[in-house]
């Protein structure tokens, strides 16, 4: 029975995000956060769960893939979407999704749907590699979609003008979502939040970025998310690490 509970917590992902799906196409952003970060939760412990019953698999391995092609995947590419779309007609904020191929904005907001694709590309890429056991290669498909999801977070509750201005501007989201889909798949080794042990001497950098990470949502709430992506890509930059986590 043991060796079925971290597919359990798998599918649990897949779950939250189908429900994420449905609700970021409906518009209902929050709700689509929620479910998101409830399925990233379960991806977190899926993988935990598999090393302390040493029940890991390749079934598992793949499974987990698949999950996060639509919790880390399908659904920040939606959310980022409906951005890219608020963008060109702000009454569109909040709406259904709708798809509109009569014009040039119209295809604008399907560049958002590069999101799945690299992605996926990033997810299937991790499958195959041996050489991310103590790090990542790329920008993790989670923390992306943590970052994606935060902007239309901040506009609802942190809705500054100076927020709404960056956020709502075309060539600021089509650079988030070029930049995403680079990142992703760029070959730079990123620190992973695994821990052998607990001691603060081999652990330093991870220590000192997760006090950074709550002093940061403290002070900034959703705001902060943007920073600690970008924060955690600073630091593993300026620090040389050696090289699983989740992709």
């Amino acid at each position: 029975m043991k060796r079925h509970i971290p597919n359990i917590l798998t599918l649990l992902n897949l779950l939250c995000g189908t429900i994420a799906v449905i609700h970021a196409v409906l518009g209902r952003m929050e709700t689509a956060a929620l479910f998101v970060f409830l399925g990233i939760l379960f991806d977190f412990f899926d993988g935990f769960a598999a090393r302390k019953l040493n029940v890991q698999s390749e079934m598992g391995l793949q499974l987990d893939s698949l999950a996060d092609v639509v919790t880390s995947g399908v659904v920040p590419g939606i959310v980022m979407y409906h951005l890219l779309q608020m963008s060109v007609d702000p009454g569109s904020w909040e709406h259904e999704l709708s798809v509109d191929l009569t014009t040039a904005e119209g295809f604008l907001p399907f560049l958002g749907l590069l999101i799945p694709l690299a992605s996926a590309y990033r997810l299937a890429r991790f499958n195959i590699d041996d050489d991310q056991q103590t790090s990542f290669t790329g920008l993790p498909t989670p923390a992306n979609t943590l970052f994606i999801l935060s902007l239309p977070l901040i506009l609802i509750y942190q809705g500054s003008d100076l927020a709404i201005t960056i956020i709502r501007n075309t060539w600021v989201l089509i650079s988030i979502t070029l930049l995403s889909c680079y990142i992703l798949n760029a070959n730079i080794k990123l620190f992973a939040l695994k821990f052998k042990n607990w001691g603060f001497k081999e652990n330093t950098v991870k220590y000192v970025f997760l006090i950074l990470c709550a002093v940061s949502l403290i002070l900034l709430k959703f705001a902060a998310i943007p920073v600690i992506i970008i924060l955690y890509i600073v630091i593993s930059l300026m620090t040389k690490e050696p090289s699983s986590g989740q992709g």
